[in-house]
């Protein structure tokens, strides 16, 4: 199965948008959890047990576990969702950019020892770069087009030739050069709800990944209006941080639930 037949079945079977993103800070864990050496695992298994039945795919970010030399936790972690969680598709967070060569490892950390069902990547340097990860023609890559940060508008809004902003280009070559085998989606941040409806516009029916919901506030109505496709879903709208830590006493299990479940609910309202 592709990728993009996983995100299918996933939106169908959980009814739910929302994606969510395991952003792991022991400092932020709870008590029971803190000293203990698979803090990490335990503390991103539990959130993803109780978080499943109200998602369309989780998010780990890489960086949260290689600066814990925590690698083996993430590695133990994506294989106890493929046993556990089948149906839902793991995004590893990465945002990997490099020469082809080095580009592949990367592809193969992703793939093989992760495990993951799709990587995002840095497109500047462009398609040779990605040519590595679409190679493996089941896999999802998922390309930085306008992110949810303030500064990306440093370097996404320098507009081409012919007056096009950079992040539109972006969105047109993955949409009419890159896409050949249906495995690519484009990262656009909830932060500025206008520009995913440009995006949305270029690329038809193409899957987005929209961070900046929750802690980075984009609006939810806003954002389900710009990005949703033409069935009414095309998005993976990501919360991390206000569920992951929605309380930091013994019910943190039950608040990021609560969490997860409400932030569903207001993404469906808005379909």
């Amino acid at each position: 199965m592709t990728f993009t037949q996983k995100l299918d079945q996933a939106w169908a079977a959980s009814g739910s948008m929302l994606t969510v993103g395991l952003d792991p800070d022991p400092a932020r864990f709870p008590a029971e959890l803190q000293g203990r050496p698979d803090a990490i695992y335990e503390f991103c298994r539990a959130i993803v047990d109780v978080t499943a039945q109200y998602a369309c795919a989780i998010k780990p970010q890489i960086a949260y576990f290689s600066a814990q030399r925590a690698e083996d936790q993430l590695e133990a972690l994506c294989a106890y969702v493929h046993e556990q969680h089948p149906g839902l598709p793991i995004v590893l967070d990465a945002k990997r950019g490099d020469i082809g060569s080095t580009a592949e490892q990367y592809a193969l950390e992703a793939f093989e020892r992760y495990q993951a069902d799709a990587v995002t990547v840095n497109p500047y340097m462009g398609f040779d770069s990605l040519e590595p990860y679409l190679a493996w023609d089941d896999k999802g890559v998922i390309i930085l087009c306008r992110t949810s940060n303030k500064g990306g508008s440093d370097l996404q809004f320098v507009t081409a030739g012919d007056g096009t902003p950079l992040y539109l280009h972006v969105a047109s070559l993955a949409a009419e050069r890159w896409n050949t085998n249906g495995q690519c989606a484009l990262v656009v941040g909830a932060t500025f709800p206008e520009e995913i409806a440009k995006v949305r516009e270029r690329v038809g029916d193409m899957p987005l990944l929209v961070p900046g919901i929750g802690a980075q506030g984009g609006d939810i109505p806003a954002t389900v209006k710009a990005g949703r496709d033409s069935r009414g879903t095309g998005m993976m709208i990501n919360s991390s941080r206000a569920i992951l830590y929605a309380s930091g006493g013994d019910d943190w299990r039950v608040a990021a639930a609560a969490a997860a479940r409400a932030t569903r609910d207001a993404i469906n309202a808005a379909r």
